[in-house]
């Protein structure tokens, strides 16, 4: 049997994100050499990703450059001077409803950055591509829990088209230049250090100061809600398990989620008992973009790495509202 391994130098794109930046803090705690990228832009306020940097104690096994996937010539230097065993991409312009203001945005950072990072990954024989894919890719998908095979060509947003569309090209670089590719669908995840333009992050804001929340859809929508650990864990086991080769196309995707959906007026019901108030409600229709449900079917993850996610709601809800009530004191 192979022993699986952490390589000993990662390149992490978006590593003041949220999920960046608890991956980069695993690997660190594992011993690897990361070095991470990140654009800092203003999508959300700065200051939550400066201090996710700060707690990586920036030293000797972490090095941040500052600067976007979008500028080619920046990202071919960094893998002139790094050899890179595994590259984690994760940057990326996120969020659903922003897309229908903003598509400009995506185009960029989600399409031209990801071509940067396929070509850098291609020229420089980098072993192993991780990339972030979505969960909105499923579409309206009707046939829950979610398959990796089911048919994902109907996206109802920009943001879940850019992210089909990164699928799309890595399997080409894959099939063409025979580039290690691993695509990751997450399904909602959240925890401590969150986006604050997520649910739980401002239902929590919103709950604390008295103002009200929009509960979309009556409260209707279910979600497969995964906790940031469990993200992680699974991550971690993919990277040292390295890539697919069970075909001629060293390529291979999965679902990365919690396999326990829930609706949106249960998941308020937790955070209300968590933080022991009562949130005042604004119940509004269904927004552009926003799908019905997402379910994610795990076997491919389990058969392949042997993880199961193991943080209930209830778990997960609970370290964030500590995280939180101890972050903004």
């Amino acid at each position: 049997m192979v022993e699986w391994t952490l390589p000993k130098l990662v390149l992490v794109t978006g590593c003041a994100g949220f999920i960046g930046f608890h991956l980069c803090k695993r690997l660190l705690e594992e011993g690897s050499v990361v070095v991470g990228i990140d654009q800092m832009n203003d999508y959300y306020e700065p200051q939550l990703k400066w201090d996710r940097l700060s707690s990586l104690k920036q030293g000797t096994n972490f090095t941040f450059v500052k600067g976007s996937i979008e500028n080619k010539e920046l990202l071919e230097s960094l893998f002139q001077q790094y050899p890179f065993e595994v590259v984690v991409h994760l940057a990326a312009q996120a969020g659903v409803r922003y897309s229908l203001t903003n598509p400009d945005k995506y185009i960029q950072a989600n399409i031209v950055g990801f071509a940067n990072i396929l070509e850098c990954c291609r020229n420089h024989h980098i072993p192993h591509l991780l990339y972030a894919s979505s969960s909105s890719v499923y579409g309206n998908h009707t046939h829950a829990p979610f398959s990796e095979s089911a048919r994902v060509d109907e996206p109802i947003s920009l943001y879940a088209a850019t992210k089909r569309a990164n699928e799309l090209m890595a399997y080409t670089y894959s099939h063409l230049y025979q580039l290690p590719a691993t695509g990751m669908r997450f399904f909602t995840v959240y925890g401590p250090w969150g986006r604050p333009d997520m649910a739980l992050f401002s239902f929590t804001q919103a709950i604390l100061n008295f103002e009200p929340i929009k509960v979309y859809n009556f409260g209707k929508m279910k979600r497969d809600f995964t906790y940031i650990d469990d993200c992680v864990e699974s991550m971690i086991r993919l990277i040292m398990r390295g890539p697919n080769r069970e075909g001629s196309i060293p390529y291979k995707i999965y679902n990365i989620g919690n396999q326990h959906p829930i609706s949106l007026s249960e998941f308020i019901e937790v955070l209300e008992k968590n933080i022991g108030k009562n949130a005042i409600k604004e119940y509004v229709p269904l927004q552009p973009g926003d799908v019905l449900e997402t379910y994610a079917l795990l076997q491919e993850l389990i058969r392949d790495t042997g993880y199961k996610p193991l943080v209930t709601i209830e778990e997960g809800i609970k370290k964030f509202i500590d995280w939180y009530r101890d972050y903004y004191n």
